[in-house]
């Protein structure tokens, strides 16, 4: 038929013409496979646990290297650290690392079909609350005088998950929740102002100190202070004189002491007189006038 398109060649010999765009399209697959011979290869992941580690200064970690690759030729930790292997399987490996002391990264590593892939993790230090200190400030003090505690945690980091909380017996009276993320030691310290009530006496002040970095791969570590008493006393009632103290020593007792050495210096012809002997403390405080001043001796 005239104007209708040809369906078929005119000839078996004669080959079909192919559209330009066909042919653009078999070269891009063709050079495809010439740069990228791989590309149908499985495609896989490195897996680490945990991701964020954090180490007792001096302690140990357990690392877990997985891939999903289904038949990995090979895998391992590459670290400075000291490690060793606690399990082997083809698709995961269970790592030891111990004597921890400093901040490390490492990476875990697959081959699989010829191919590495790996995932890097940093480990950093932390150093628990072990001494935790406690300080009134006075100790005895009057009723509604102010007082102040002071708790202070030394060498501990990272403050990320610090509390420190003051306790009277078993009720809070301050909490405090510090930040920061700075992995070298520093001390930590909370401060609280009160007005002494007559019950305060009846409780123990004391301190808590508790460092909390679960979402880090740690258990919750904890310290408490020695436990302290604050002496209260009415109004109207004076501070607790100190033992020793050469004012304890009364006037009326001294005016007796007087008189006695006075006595004794009378020279009286009754035949000799002992003076009494008075404490050191005593003596030391007596202030005389030159004529009544005596030494303590045999007087004939």
């Amino acid at each position: 038929m005239t104007g209708s398109p040809r369906l078929f060649p005119e000839s078996l010999w004669t080959p079909l013409k192919m559209s330009p765009f066909c042919c653009w399209g078999l070269c891009v697959a063709f050079l495809a496979l010439l740069c990228c011979p791989g590309s149908g290869e499985e495609a896989f992941e490195v897996h680490v646990s945990p991701e964020q580690p954090m180490v007792k200064h001096g302690g140990s970690q357990v690392i877990n290297c997985s891939t999903n690759c289904t038949k990995p030729e090979n895998g391992g930790l590459e670290t400075s650290l000291d490690k060793i292997v606690l399990q082997d399987s083809p698709q995961w490996k269970l790592f030891m690392i111990f004597n921890v002391s400093q901040n490390s990264s490492m990476r875990c590593f697959f081959w699989c079909s010829r191919k590495q892939g790996s995932k890097s993790l940093n480990v950093g230090l932390y150093y628990p609350p072990k001494q935790v200190l406690l300080k009134l400030q006075p100790t005895r003090v009057a009723v509604g005088s102010p007082f102040t505690i002071e708790c202070r945690v030394p060498s501990v980091a990272p403050l990320e998950g610090l509390t420190v909380t003051l306790l009277r017996g078993s009720e809070v009276l301050h909490s405090q929740t510090f930040e920061g993320t700075a992995l070298s030691p520093q001390e930590a310290m909370v401060t609280y102002s009160a007005e002494a009530q007559l019950e305060d006496s009846s409780h123990n002040f004391s301190c808590q100190a508790k460092m909390d970095l679960r979402t880090r791969g740690v258990k919750v570590v904890d310290s408490v202070s020695d436990s302290q008493a604050l002496e209260v006393f009415g109004e109207g009632e004076p501070p607790e004189e100190v033992e020793g103290d050469s004012s304890r020593f009364s006037p009326s007792e001294e005016e007796k002491a007087i008189a006695l050495l006075s006595a004794g210096s009378g020279g009286g012809s009754h035949g000799p007189a002992l003076v009494p002997r008075l404490p050191s403390s005593a003596v030391s405080s007596l202030e005389l006038s030159p004529s009544s001043q005596v030494r303590p001796q045999l007087l004939a």
